[in-house]
C-alpha cells in the first residue's frame, strides 16, 4: 500500500532539480581557500507548488506574499545552504532553503525561497 501511495505521488512531480552545494577547498598553488560549486544531485524528479498569502498589515494596500513548496521522494537529504535548481513548466529558476524539511513516509516538502547569492 505503502509503495503504491508513493508512486502515485510521484507520478504527479513533473519538475527536475539539481542541488548545489558551495564547497570550500583549499589551493595549493595560491595558498588561499577558495569555493566552487558542486553538484550533489542532478535530475532529481520534483514538483514545485505555488500560494499567494495576504499578509495582514494596518496599511490600506494590503501586501502579497508567495509561498513556494518543493515535494520531492523523502530520501533525499539536503544540506543546509545549498542552491537548488528546478525546471518545471520549461522554466528554469534557482531558489534556497527557508525550511527544514517536512519528511513524511512518502514525499517530503521544502519551503523555499528565490536565490540571490552565496552567503
Amino acid at each position: 500500500m505503502v509503495n503504491s501511495i508513493k508512486d502515485a505521488i510521484e507520478r504527479l512531480y513533473i519538475g527536475k532539480c539539481t542541488i548545489t552545494e558551495h564547497q570550500q577547498f583549499f589551493d595549493t598553488e595560491t595558498k588561499q581557500t577558495k569555493f566552487c560549486d558542486v553538484d550533489i544531485f542532478t535530475d532529481i524528479p520534483c514538483r514545485l507548488s505555488f500560494s499567494s498569502l495576504r499578509a495582514a498589515s494596518d496599511e490600506v494596500v494590503s501586501s502579497v506574499a508567495q509561498s513556494i513548496k518543493l515535494f520531492l521522494a523523502p530520501d533525499i537529504k539536503i544540506p543546509a545552504g545549498c542552491k537548488i535548481t528546478v525546471t518545471q513548466n520549461n522554466r528554469t529558476t534557482s531558489y534556497k532553503q527557508s525550511s527544514t524539511p517536512a519528511v513524511h513516509s512518502n514525499h517530503q516538502e521544502i519551503q523555499l525561497e528565490l536565490f540571490q547569492k552565496w552567503a
